[in-house]
C-alpha cells in the first residue's frame, strides 16, 4: 500500500499561484473522503508558503493520518512534449484521487519508450484518458475539447483553469471520447498541469510532429499566469 493517500502540487512562483482554491478543494476534498479534516491544516500552512523564488510544494496525507507539507524547489517548467501510450489497461488504483498510484504513475512515466516525456493512459475502450502527470487537451479546429470527466480521471486544475478562460474568450468547448490516434490528428494537442501549465505534444513516439505555426499554446499559457494570485 502506498504511504500516500492524498497528494496536491502547485507552482508557487514569486509568491503567486494559479488556481490555489482549487488545490485545496480538491484536497480538502479527498482528505474527508479518508477520514481527515484538512481545511485549517491547509490555510496555516498555505500562509507559510516563501512569497520569493519558484516552489512546487507537495501537501501530503499519509497513511498514517499524518498531514505534511514537501517544500520543493521547482523543477524546470515549459517547452514541447513527446508521448508514447500505455499499452494495456489503466493500472491505477484510485484514478480519481491523487496520492495513492503517484509512485506507480512515476515507475510508468520512467519505463515509456522511445524516450517519452510522459505516457497516455488509456479507458477499457481505448480512448484516452490523461497522462502519468498531466491532463489532457486538444483543439479541434477551434473548439477546445477535454475527455469527458464521468470517466475515470483526476480532477484537473489546470484543466478547470482552461475551461474558465475559454468562457471569457467565448471559445467553445466540447467534451468527448477521444483515441489516441484522433489525438494525433487534431489541429492541435497539449497535456497541461499545474507545474508546466501547457505543453504542446511535438512527437508520439519515435514521430515528430510537423511545427504547428498557428499554435494556440503561447496564448493561453500567457492567458493562465495572468491568472495567478498571491499566496494568502
Amino acid at each position: 500500500m502506498s504511504d500516500l493517500l492524498v497528494a496536491d502540487s502547485f507552482l508557487v512562483a514569486n509568491g503567486k499561484v494559479r488556481g490555489l482554491e482549487l488545490h485545496r478543494e480538491r484536497f480538502v476534498r479527498s482528505c474527508a473522503a479518508a477520514g481527515v479534516a484538512a481545511e485549517r491544516f491547509w490555510d496555516e500552512q498555505a500562509g507559510r508558503l516563501p512569497g520569493f523564488g519558484r516552489w512546487f510544494p507537495r501537501f501530503e496525507l499519509q497513511a498514517s493520518g499524518e498531514l505534511a507539507v514537501q517544500l520543493r524547489p521547482a523543477p524546470p517548467i515549459g517547452g514541447r512534449v513527446r508521448v508514447a501510450v500505455h499499452e494495456g489497461p489503466d493500472p491505477r488504483t484510485a484514478p480519481r484521487v491523487k496520492g495513492p498510484d503517484l509512485e506507480l504513475l512515476g515507475k510508468l512515466k520512467e519505463s515509456a519508450p522511445d524516450r517519452a516525456d510522459e505516457i497516455l493512459l488509456l479507458d477499457a475502450d481505448g480512448t484516452v484518458l490523461e497522462a502519468a502527470y498531466s491532463a489532457v487537451a486538444w483543439w479541434e479546429d477551434d473548439v477546445l475539447c477535454f475527455p469527458q470527466p464521468e470517466r475515470p480521471l483526476l480532477a484537473s486544475v489546470t484543466a478547470q483553469l482552461l475551461r474558465r478562460i475559454a468562457a471569457d474568450q467565448d471559445v467553445e468547448v466540447s467534451e468527448h471520447a477521444v483515441t489516441p490516434q484522433d489525438l494525433q490528428n487534431s489541429t492541435e494537442a497539449w497535456l497541461v498541469n499545474a507545474l508546466h501549465g501547457i505543453r504542446p505534444i511535438h512527437a508520439w513516439g519515435a514521430s515528430a510532429i510537423d511545427p504547428l505555426p498557428n499554435s494556440h499554446a503561447a496564448l493561453w499559457q500567457s492567458h493562465l499566469e495572468a491568472l495567478a494570485t498571491r499566496l494568502p
